[in-house]
Order: structure tokens, then sequence, then C-alpha cells
């Protein structure tokens, strides 16, 4: 029987393991989840490796990539997982013309480049709001200290203004499983952990249908990733601006991909991991 490993984190808290896992069972494929920082683990005996809740690897960023880089058969890639773990890619996609929050990215207070008004810094290599923290335009003193803090901890800043739309509505998270749009949903997430802090999940979630617009950008973004075939799995985030939707993240590497949310999601992602065990 073909043998895949779910790479996760010590401590496994991921609602969607038990529906892939259940999944790839009923098409004959024996799923282990296992986690990635365990140096005891012969990643060589699995057929692939699916990266899936590794939640923890901001917190180890540079061992995580090197443990990327050395495991057959990875699920997105290593590749993949290079360019996606650092938020800077947000600047290659809008280089690309691909339409994104405006972000600026800085290593001290007094280099950072502050828009007016309400902001938000948080690292470029980060997960679940880790690091994150909102200012009022008031408060860019406090911003700058802020970059300042995560410079202490080794970690470049990124800036953005604070899109008023995200408090209101939400952000629209598209999931995306082998090149095509497999559902969508709105989520609510909180700003504010510190560096250091685990990261939380969503505080409120809502099925949705992506509207055209919405579409037609995820379309943009996927044929702007400098990648040539269809990626596994991706969840491209989404938030409205005055402009029209616009890019907020997009995650390649461990996206929880609320396959809750829609009956037939964990199949679709068992199929996709199946056909690439296959090949």
């Amino acid at each position: 029987m073909t043998a895949v490993a779910l790479a996760a984190t010590d401590v496994v808290d991921d609602p969607d393991a038990p529906l892939l896992l259940a999944a790839l069972g009923a098409l004959r494929i024996e799923a282990t989840t296992v986690a990635w920082a365990d140096d005891t683990v012969d990643w060589a005996r699995f057929d692939a490796t699916v990266i899936r809740s590794t939640w923890d690897y901001p917190m180890a960023h540079a061992r995580f990539l090197a443990w990327a880089s050395r495991v057959p058969n990875l699920v997105n890639p290593a590749d993949v997982v290079t360019w996606n773990s650092d938020k800077r890619y947000l600047a290659e996609l809008a280089a690309a013309g691909v339409p994104t929050i405006p972000t600026t990215y800085a290593t001290s207070g007094a280099d950072a480049v502050l828009p007016a008004g309400p902001v938000v810094v948080k690292p470029t290599v980060a997960g679940g709001s880790r690091g994150a923290a909102r200012f009022d335009g008031h408060d860019h003193d406090r911003a700058r200290a802020h970059v300042d803090a995560l410079a202490a901890l080794d970690l470049e800043a990124m800036v953005q203004p604070l899109v008023a739309s995200v408090a209101a509505d939400g952000e629209t998270d598209v999931v995306v499983i082998d090149g095509s749009v497999s559902h969508a949903v709105v989520k609510h997430a909180p700003i504010g952990l510190e560096a250091t802090d685990e990261p939380t999940g969503p505080t409120r979630v809502a099925v949705v249908d992506p509207d055209a617009a919405q579409r037609q950008l995820v379309d943009q973004v996927l044929s702007a990733l400098p990648f040539d075939a269809p990626l596994c799995y991706a969840r491209v985030d989404l938030v409205a601006l005055a402009s029209g939707p616009a890019v907020i993240e997009v995650e390649l590497i461990e996206p929880f991909l609320f396959l809750g949310e829609d009956p037939d999601a964990a199949h679709r992602l068992a199929t996709a991991i199946a056909a690439r065990v296959a090949r």
C-alpha cells in the first residue's frame, strides 16, 4: 500500500487532518501524521510527504528550510517552501501586476516607511498573526518601536496600511486544489500576538462563493507564481480595497484549508495527492 506522511507540529491540533486521513484511506493510501522536526524519522520510507500543519516553522525557519530541502517527494516542493516562507514574495507579485496591499519592508524603525493613517506591522516570516500589531495614525512612534522589537529577534518587518474592510467584512480565503478553485470562506482573525506566541485560528468563518473579480484575481495570482506545474494546494487570501479585491497573502506551505466547510474538499485534495504519488 502507498504510504504518505502528513508533516505536522509536535502537538497536532488540525481539524483538517482527520478528514484528509479518511479521504486518503478511501483511495487506499496509508497516511500517517508525523512531526516535521522529529530527527528520528526516515522520510525516505514514505512515497510522499505532504506539508500540512507545520505551524511552528516560523520559530525555526532555517531548520525548516533545510528539512524541506532534503525530504524526498515533498508536497508542495521545497522551492515553493523557500519562496513562500518569506512574505517578501508580495513584492514579486506586485511587480508582476498582481493587486496587493501596498507593502514596505524594514529592518529598523528609523528606516520604516509608514503610510498615513493606521498601519499594521508584522514579521515577514510568521504565521497566524504571530508578531502582528496594529497602530493608529498617531502611534507611528510605537509602530517604529515594534519594527525595532522584531529586528531584535532577527526578524524583518513588513508595514501595510490597515485595511478598513477587514475589520468589518473579514478576508476571503480562496482554496485552490491542483490549480482549480475548490471552495472559499470569509474569515475574521485577530491581530496582536507577540512574535513568540503560538498562532491562533480565526474567530469566525462563513462559506462563500467567490465573485467574478475575486476569481479573476486568483487566476492572476496562480499565473504569476514562479512555478511551472499547478501546485497540489494553495490558499489565496483576499481583502477588499476601494479599487477592488487585493491579495493580502498567498499560502502555499501549510495553510488551513477549511476542508470541513465543503463536503468534497478532502476527496479533491486526496485525489491531487494520489496523482502526485503516482507520478
